[in-house]
């Protein structure tokens, strides 16, 4: 069991922001194919989620802490989601999604791999 996700693992930000993209993707995928708007605020409310818990373990800090969660969850949220995938044209289009593309779609929040 130690060799999966701990506590001081969930506390870091490579920890944080793996369980938030495997959240966004599990749950996102079980809501269907639509629901790709839905992954992009899962996964937000999920980086805040971890950071506010985090934060509220944290008993050496102060008040301030509340403040510094609420941007350590954005960095969370940045780092599951890609930080240098966010503005559009940034993305490199697969051949996949290329059709997608030329559309004028959007290409997925995570695309398969398969």
């Amino acid at each position: 069991m130690n060799d999966l996700f701990t506590w001081t693992a969930l506390g870091s930000v490579a920890g944080a922001s793996a369980a938030t993209l495997l959240t966004a993707n599990v749950v996102g995928g079980l809501l269907g194919p639509n629901s790709d708007k839905a992954r992009k605020w899962i996964a937000l409310g999920v980086a805040l989620t971890l950071s506010y818990a985090t934060a509220a373990f944290a008993t050496e800090a102060g008040g301030e802490k509340w403040l510094i969660a609420f941007f350590n969850g954005l960095v969370i949220f940045s780092a599951a989601l890609g930080v240098n995938q966010l503005p559009p044209a940034n993305r490199q289009p697969t051949q996949a999604s290329a059709g997608r593309l030329a559309q004028g779609r959007e290409p997925r929040f995570v695309r398969s791999w398969v």
